[in-house]
């Protein structure tokens, strides 16, 4: 497919209620039928470091049989973060990718917001993941993962960068920039859903979920109230900056370490 039509729905989330969440989540995303993708905020059943005093769900839990049955009665990817626990036992803040057919792909979040102690409730993840559909290469992020440019630059050929996020109003200006950022540096399309409202954890969230081109253009920026609204991305068009521009082969080699 040559043009992506995304759904970014920016939803203010019931606060340790992944049963209320799944299905005001459902409701929203009929609001934009027929899109290809709909991006759900961070941890988008409890809140952020809303499992707290509660085991965490299994991965292949009640959540993945809603994402699952949510993408194929759209027949579109749904994508979102949800605090689960792994086949190992440990606890991760993970984004999941599920796709109407075939089997989820998911990110572990690699940077734990240890100023709020999400670090000590999270064990980070420690690899990137992209995933392919329908001819797209999207790059999974989680909040955070934003800051850090590095773990974030696109040496692994992606189209399109996924934020999800509940990223708090007084530093809102910041989730808009370091997008712009990310989408400018890595000449690629970025997506950024944020939640909104006051949630349980005091912490209030201001929205501004945005989708960017590949020369850091808004294409969408919602406002700080719930709503869900569609963008078409054209890669032709992002192919054809990257012509144009071609500033991506002079990158710097980095090498990470654990």
């Amino acid at each position: 497919m040559k043009r992506l039509k995304a759904a970014l729905v920016q939803a203010e989330l019931r606060w340790q209620d992944p049963q209320a969440n799944r299905a005001h989540l459902s409701e929203l995303m009929d609001r934009s039928p027929g899109a290809d993708l709909y991006v759900l905020p961070e941890t988008f059943t409890t809140g952020f470091l809303g499992d707290a005093g509660r085991g965490a769900e299994e991965f292949d839990g009640p959540t993945l049989a809603w994402m699952r049955t949510e993408s194929r009665r759209r027949s579109a990817a749904v994508a979102g973060s949800v605090a689960l626990t792994d086949a190992d036992g440990l606890r991760r803040n993970r984004m999941v990718f599920m796709p109407p057919d075939g089997d989820p792909g998911w990110y572990d979040k690699r940077h734990l917001f240890s100023f709020g102690g999400e670090d000590e409730r999270y064990t980070a993840g420690a690899a990137h993941t992209v995933v392919s559909w329908r001819g797209w290469r999207i790059d999974l992020q989680i909040c955070y993962d934003l800051r850090f440019p590095v773990w974030c630059r696109n040496d692994r050929d992606f189209d399109l960068q996924l934020f999800v996020a509940n990223w708090p109003s007084p530093r809102v200006e910041a989730w808009r920039l370091l997008l712009q950022a990310r989408a400018v540096e890595n000449q690629a399309f970025v997506i950024g859903v944020n939640c909104c409202g006051r949630l349980g954890n005091g912490n209030a969230y201001s929205g501004r979920s945005v989708a960017l081109d590949g020369a850091g253009e808004r294409l969408l920026e919602l406002g700080s109230q719930e709503t869900v609204d569609t963008v078409t991305l054209d890669r032709e068009a992002l192919q054809s900056l990257r012509k144009k521009l071609p500033f991506l082969q002079d990158r710097d080699q980095f090498r990470l370490e654990n």
